[in-house]
C-alpha cells in the first residue's frame, strides 16, 4: 500500500509540473533521471503535439525512457554553445525550504547538473518524502563523483571537513566492486550534520563554515568541489535559471554564468493525492486531488 501511495504521489506531481511548464512549442527539453521522471515523460507524451522537440537526457536510463516513449533524444554536447534548453525536468533526493537539492542517489549527478545549468528553468518533481526543512534531515549523505585514483585522498579530506564516515558506493552485487558512473568515475557518499540555509546563517544560527561542525549548503558544496579529484558534488544550490538570466542581462560577457542549478519550482506529490508547489519566490501553492 505504501509503495502504491508513493507512486501515485510521483505521478500526480509529474502530471501537474508538465501541465504548468511544458510548452509544446519548445525546441529543447531536458529530462533527468530516476523513477519520478518516468511519469514526467509519460505526461509529456500525452501532451506532445510537436514531433520536432528534441529531448536531452541526463544519462543512459533517461535516454531509454525518452526513446521508449517515441520521443527523440539528443546529446547535450551536440547543442550549439549559445542554445539553452527551454526547460529541464528532474527529481531530487531531498529539497529544503530554500529549494536547495541533494541529487545523485542514482549516480547521475554530473550530467544532471550540466543539464540544469543549460536550462532556462529547472523544474523539480518529487514525492512528499523528499520535502524537508533542511538538507540531510532524512536523506543521509551527499553524493560526490570522484576520479577513481583520488578516492583515498578525497575520503581523508571529507573526514577533515567533518564527515564522520564517508564511504565509497559499491554495486548491489558487492563483489563487482565500486559503482561506476557514466563517466567511469566513482561515487563517495558523505554524511554530514544537517545543513544550514542562508537564512539560518543570516539569523545567527551558525556561521555555516564548518567551524562548529555544521555547514551551510552552498559553503560546503564549494569546499568539496575544490578537492582534487572531485568532478561534481550532489548539492544543487546557488542561482536558478531566472536569476541567472538576470545576471546575464546585467553583466553580459563578463560572467560565465550559463543558467542555474536550483529549481524555479518544486512539485511535491503529497500523501492525500494533492500536489504542493514551492516556488523560488517563497510562495506555496496547492493543487487538490482531481
Amino acid at each position: 500500500m505504501a509503495d502504491t501511495l508513493i507512486e501515485s504521489a510521483k505521478r500526480a506531481a509529474a502530471t501537474q509540473a508538465v501541465k504548468d511548464h511544458y510548452d509544446p512549442s519548445a525546441s529543447y527539453v531536458g529530462i533527468g533521471s530516476g523513477t519520478t521522471i518516468v511519469y514526467v515523460v509519460e505526461a509529456i507524451k500525452e501532451r506532445s503535439t510537436n514531433p520536432s522537440i528534441l529531448f536531452v537526457p541526463t544519462g543512459y536510463q533517461s535516454r531509454q525512457v525518452i526513446k521508449s516513449a517515441g520521443l527523440t533524444p539528443i546529446a547535450l554536447d551536440s547543442l550549439p554553445e549559445d542554445v539553452l534548453l527551454d526547460v529541464a525536468f528532474d527529481g531530487a533526493d531531498e529539497v529544503d525550504d530554500e529549494l536547495n537539492c541533494i541529487k545523485g542517489g542514482g549516480a547521475c549527478l554530473f550530467q544532471e547538473k550540466l543539464v540544469a545549468e543549460k536550462a532556462k528553468k529547472f523544474v523539480c518533481v518529487a514525492d512528499y518524502r523528499k520535502k524537508q526543512a533542511r538538507l540531510l534531515t532524512n536523506w543521509p549523505t551527499i553524493p560526490i563523483e570522484v576520479a577513481p585514483i583520488s578516492v583515498p585522498s578525497v575520503l581523508h579530506a571529507l573526514r577533515a571537513l567533518g564527515s564522520p564516515s564517508p564511504v565509497l558506493r559499491t554495486t548491489l552485487l558487492e563483489k563487482s566492486g565500486p559503482l561506476k558512473t557514466d563517466q567511469d568515475f566513482f561515487i563517495i557518499d558523505a554524511p554530514f550534520k544537517t545543513l544550514l540555509t542562508t537564512a539560518d546563517v543570516a539569523s545567527g544560527k551558525g556561521k555555516g563554515d564548518g567551524s562548529n561542525g555544521v555547514w551551510e549548503v552552498t559553503q560546503l558544496s564549494a569546499v568539496i568541489k575544490t578537492l582534487t579529484g572531485v568532478l561534481e558534488v550532489g548539492i544543487f544550490s546557488g542561482l536558478n535559471g531566472v536569476d541567472a538570466e538576470a545576471v546575464r542581462e546585467k553583466e553580459g560577457a563578463r560572467t560565465t554564468v550559463t543558467s542555474g542549478q536550483k529549481p524555479v519550482a518544486v512539485y511535491f506529490g503529497m500523501q492525500d493525492g494533492s500536489v504542493e508547489v514551492l516556488d523560488a519566490d517563497g510562495s506555496v501553492k496547492k493543487y487538490e486531488k482531481e
